[in-house]
This record gives structure tokens, C-alpha cells and sequence, in this order.
């Protein structure tokens, strides 16, 4: 999952690249991974996901 904090909400939110509806939040980030946990869940009850893109990593860049 991706983690990132919200400025305007200080929420950590949590997303999986590529899946719809695999997205949540939370005041820390152990709430962060139990929601993203069931709502995982909930989606793995459709089937298999189908993925819109595939996640290939993190780069960093160094701009002159």
C-alpha cells in the first residue's frame, strides 16, 4: 500500500496503485491498516481484483 498523510485532516490514507476502491484512512496507522484490511477483504469477496495499472516502484530524481 501507499501511506501518505493528509495536511488538512492529519489522517493517515492508504491506497493499493491501480485498485478501485482499495482506498482508506485513519487517525494512526495501525487504524490505517486494519481499515484497509477489511475493506481488502470486502473486495477480495468479488474475485480477484483487476487492476487498472501495475505498480513498478519509487525513484528518486535530483533536479540540477
Amino acid at each position: 500500500i501507499v501511506v501518505e498523510r493528509d495536511p488538512d485532516t492529519n489522517l493517515y490514507v492508504g491506497y493499493v496503485p491501480g485498485w478501485p476502491g482499495a482506498h482508506s484512512q485513519g487517525a494512526t496507522r495501525d487504524e490505517l491498516e486494519n481499515n484497509l484490511r477489511e475493506v481488502i477483504s470486502m473486495l477480495l469477496e468479488d474475485g480477484d481484483p483487476k487492476l487498472e495499472s501495475e505498480f513498478v516502484g519509487v525513484q528518486t530524481i535530483r533536479v540540477a
